[in-house]
C-alpha cells in the first residue's frame, strides 16, 4: 500500500482563521468599492468617489495577495478559501469593470471617459467563467491545470488598470486629445488584450475536452 502523503503540522488556530477573514473582508470592500462607484456621474461634483473608490480596491487587491499567500504559508488553505478566494476576486475585477463602462463615466463631450466598452467587459467576464468552467472540468477528473504567466499578467494589468484609471480621471479627467486620455486608452487596451491572451489556452482546453477520443488525453 502506498504511503499517504504527509500533509504537514496542522496550522496554528488563528493562523487558521486569518487567510479566510482576509477573503472576507475582500468582499466587503468590494461591496463597499462597488457602492461608492456606483453613485459617481461625471459633473456631478462627486470627484471624490474616484479616489475613495481607488483606495477601495487596491486594499481589496492587497487582501487578494495575502490570503492565498498566508494560506500555503501558514498549510491554512481551506475548502471555503479556494471557492470563495476566486469569487472575491471576480466579483471585484467584474464589478469594476461593469461599472466603467456604465453611464456613469459618460461625458457629452467627450464620451466614455475610462475608454472601457461594453464590449470589453464582455470579454473579460466571458474568460472568467471560461476558466472556472474548465478549470473545474479538468481538475474533476483528477488532472493539475496550473496557472501560467499570462495569467499571472492579466491579473496585475487588471489590479493596476482600475485604480490608475480613476486616479487619472480624479486627478487630470480625460479630455479628448489628452494625454491622460492616452494612457487611459493605452492600459485599458493592454488589460483586454492580455485578457484575451490568457483566456486562449483555457479556449483551447474546453475545445479539446468537447472532443471525443484520445484528443482528452492533450487537454
Amino acid at each position: 500500500m502506498d504511503a499517504i502523503p504527509d500533509p504537514g503540522p496542522a496550522p496554528d488556530p488563528v493562523r487558521a482563521v486569518i487567510p479566510n477573514a482576509l477573503t472576507v473582508a475582500r468582499l466587503v470592500l468590494t461591496a463597499a468599492f462597488i457602492a461608492a462607484l456606483s453613485v459617481y456621474r461625471d459633473g456631478a461634483d462627486l470627484d471624490w468617489i474616484l479616489p475613495l473608490s481607488a483606495g477601495l480596491f487596491v486594499i481589496a487587491a492587497v487582501t487578494d495577495a495575502l490570503d492565498g499567500a498566508l494560506a500555503r504559508r501558514w498549510n491554512a488553505i481551506s475548502t471555503f478559501g479556494r471557492v470563495m478566494d476566486p469569487l472575491a476576486d471576480k466579483v471585484l475585477v467584474i464589478g469594476a469593470f461593469i461599472l466603467m463602462a456604465g453611464p456613469g463615466f459618460q461625458s457629452a463631450t467627450d464620451g466614455q471617459l475610462t475608454r472601457v466598452a461594453p464590449w470589453m467587459v464582455v470579454v473579460i467576464l466571458t474568460r472568467e467563467m471560461l476558466a472556472t468552467s474548465i478549470r473545474g472540468v479538468v481538475e474533476a477528473e483528477g488532472q493539475p491545470l496550473p496557472a501560467v504567466w499570462s495569467g499571472k499578467l492579466k491579473m496585475i494589468l487588471q489590479a493596476i488598470c482600475v485604480p490608475v484609471v480613476l486616479l487619472l480621471l480624479w486627478r487630470f479627467g480625460a479630455a479628448g486629445g489628452s494625454w491622460s486620455r492616452t494612457v487611459i486608452s493605452g492600459l485599458v487596451w493592454a488589460t483586454v488584450v492580455v485578457t484575451i491572451i490568457s483566456g486562449w489556452r483555457y479556449l483551447l482546453t474546453t475545445i479539446r475536452y468537447a472532443l471525443p477520443g484520445p484528443s482528452r488525453e492533450n487537454a
